[in-house]
């Protein structure tokens, strides 16, 4: 039975204790056993208490995570890469700091997906309400004074008749709207696949390459600071961006660069995994023995480049939608109201 991976804050969260406690020099099995006594969702702790249960039986805390299956590849095999080399407590610190800032990437993305979304459809419906329910009255008047809508105005009014016509499909379609948009919102596992499809037809494109590129470096920065040699750091970046094939060549290409006896710095630059000027500061790090921290500072400017990039975006969509709205609507006034102003000045 496939069981539903945890939530970025459940792991973020779990990985935060378990580092605290191991740091206080509790071991990961008596670690899980009081993780299992303080929590209050009866799911999460039973499998608490399982993960506790293998660890006792002398199992890595590595193979406890894995066997449970509620966790992603990338949890597993870091935590395995820092068990291997000594560092356990940086591993599980390092996964908690990415899952934090991925669940509030995640956030800042599906906010600023349904507001504008929302937004656009609050703005046709007053739109379809213009055209079918005012238009027509607009036209009673015009034919009371002998006239009638002719024009932009007239092809407005045809528009908006079978729009009035359509009204019962157009319901159904807004119904499925808010509700396709209410389980993006509230349900993890559809919001998961929907972006997972987003991500592997239009993923490596815009924002979303930046994102990709901050998340990469991300997992390399944990990776060297956990130990582990650079092909294996790529491998464990390549896993995160499994799901965008573009994303995925690319990381594929490094490490056969990497294979062929290029070093990282070059092998990013080459293959465009990274940017060129990040590449040039990791070269530097590398070469005075400070890869790692050089890295990690890569990877805190790429996630704010990323972030101020998705910040500007949405500040652009929404005054956009607002505006582009606005102008339909004074037009379909302009085009109903002149006519009729025309009509008034000659009877006057």
């Amino acid at each position: 039975m496939e069981h539903q991976l945890l939530s970025d804050l459940q792991t973020a969260s779990l990985c935060r204790e378990l580092s605290l406690l191991i740091h206080a020099g509790v071991r990961p099995g008596d670690g899980l056993t009081l993780l299992t006594q303080e929590e209050q969702d009866p799911s999460l702790r039973g499998l608490l208490a399982d993960m506790a249960g293998q660890t006792d039986q002398g199992l890595s805390l590595s193979a406890a995570f894995r066997n449970s299956g509620r966790f992603p590849v990338y949890v597993t095999g870091l935590l395995e890469a820092g068990e291997w080399t000594g560092h356990t407590e940086e591993a599980l610190r390092a996964l908690s700091d990415y899952y934090e800032h991925r669940d509030r990437s995640n956030r800042q993305i599906r906010h600023a997906l349904t507001y504008p979304v929302i937004l656009l459809l609050l703005m046709l419906v007053v739109i379809v309400i213009l055209l079918s329910r005012v238009l027509p009255v607009f036209d009673q008047v015009y034919a009371s004074l002998g006239g009638r809508l002719t024009g932009v105005a007239g092809g407005l009014l045809l528009l908006g008749r079978w729009l009035d016509t359509a009204m019962p499909v157009l319901c159904v379609l807004l119904a499925l709207v808010l509700i396709l948009l209410a389980a993006f919102s509230l349900s993890d596992a559809f919001r998961t696949r929907v972006l997972a499809l987003w991500r592997r037809r239009r993923g490596d494109r815009g924002i979303l390459r930046k994102l990709n590129d901050a998340h990469f470096a991300q997992a390399l920065s944990l990776g060297l600071r956990s130990g582990l040699p650079m092909e294996e750091a790529v491998d464990l970046g390549a896993n995160l961006l499994k799901e965008v094939p573009a994303a995925a060549e690319r990381c594929r290409q490094c490490r056969e660069h990497l294979a062929q006896g290029a070093s990282l710095a070059d092998a990013l630059r080459d293959t465009g995994t990274l940017p060129a000027a990040s590449c040039r500061l990791l070269a530097l790090g590398l070469r005075s023995g400070s890869g790692d921290t050089v890295m990690e500072e890569i990877a805190r400017r790429l996630s704010e480049e990323a972030d101020e990039a998705l910040e500007r975006r949405v500040t652009q969509v929404e005054p956009a939608l607002v505006l582009v709205t606005s102008l339909l609507v004074g037009a379909i006034l302009l085009a109903v109201m002149l006519p009729l102003m025309h009509i008034m000045t000659a009877i006057g």
